[in-house]
């Protein structure tokens, strides 16, 4: 049988990668290994030690009836319900509009001034302090409904949401391929068939993602909530009246003198801790049965 060129240049590549490794690179290997790992759970440990103090102090005084009854009734309920109203109010205002502009700066609009200085102020507006936010909101809406709420608090909630989800909208949206793009407009598809049917099905992950990191930021912002929804002792009167959240209801069991009511503080962030899970792990849900869909 005749040897070809081509069929011993295989055969000598073959052998070369059958070849075990030099010592010398195989303990370099095992070293950087057990420096990744251990970089990756220094990293974990501040957060971990976090949690674990949290949860350690929290469940001493955690009783069960305390998610059934207002604060009035020793009892964080109204304090639940109330942070619950108010993200989900923010999420309403500002995932759709987040999202649609979005995908303008990532599919639709060229590199001129507008586009330009609209990323400017969105990343201005991610950096601004949350008792910023909540003063803008505190004039836009209390002043003019003459009253704190739900309303207000939900409104400045989607301010600081709002930029998050734009900028992780757009960056989901510029990382698909610019093949599929070709693909869909060679298979006759329009340019908004090519961007919500096929784009924006396939980076539903990544904005999932800038969602569950908008919903955990706002849930926890204590500052915004007291200029505009204030706090109530009692279950809520409605979207117009002041309203009880997790953050504010923290900051006001730690600045009690009573050592037994700052131990309070620990049981309530466990709640907020498990309620921002709750949020993820909702918007995830969400975002992979949309994706089998």
């Amino acid at each position: 049988m005749r040897d070809y060129p081509s069929a011993k240049i295989n055969q000598s590549i073959a052998a070369e990668l059958c070849k075990p490794l030099p010592k010398s690179r195989q303990v370099f290997t095992y070293l950087m290994n057990g420096i990744a790992f251990s970089l990756s759970g220094l990293a974990l440990l501040p957060l971990l030690s976090i949690l674990w103090e949290i949860m350690s102090r929290g469940a001493i005084g955690f009783k069960l009836e305390m998610l059934f009854n207002p604060l009035i009734e020793n009892g964080f309920a109204n304090a639940i319900l109330g942070t619950i109203l108010m993200v989900s109010i923010g999420a309403l205002l500002s995932i759709p509009v987040g999202i649609m502009t979005g995908i303008f700066l990532a599919e639709f609009s060229q590199s001129n001034p507008i586009t330009q200085y609209v990323r400017f102020v969105t990343s201005i507006i991610t950096g601004v302090p949350s008792i910023v936010v909540g003063m803008f909101a505190y004039g836009v809406i209390v002043l003019l409904t003459k009253g704190f709420s739900a309303i207000a608090g939900g409104f400045a909630l989607a301010v600081i949401m709002l930029p998050v989800i734009v900028l992780t909208t757009e960056e989901a949206l510029k990382l698909i391929p610019v093949s599929q793009r070709l693909a869909s407009a060679a298979l006759g598809g329009t340019r908004f068939q090519t961007t919500f049917r096929v784009i924006v099905s396939s980076a539903i992950p990544g904005i999932t993602t800038g969602i569950s990191l908008a919903i955990a930021r706002a849930a926890g912002e204590t500052a915004p909530l007291i200029f505009t929804a204030l706090f109530s002792q009692n279950w809520s009167d409605g979207l117009l009246s002041p309203t009880a959240s997790l953050p504010v209801l923290i900051f006001n069991l730690y600045n009690n003198p009573d050592p037994a009511v700052n131990q309070l503080v620990w049981t309530t962030s466990i709640i907020l801790l498990t309620l921002v899970l709750f949020f993820s792990l909702l918007s995830r849900l969400i975002a992979k049965k949309s994706k089998v869909n």
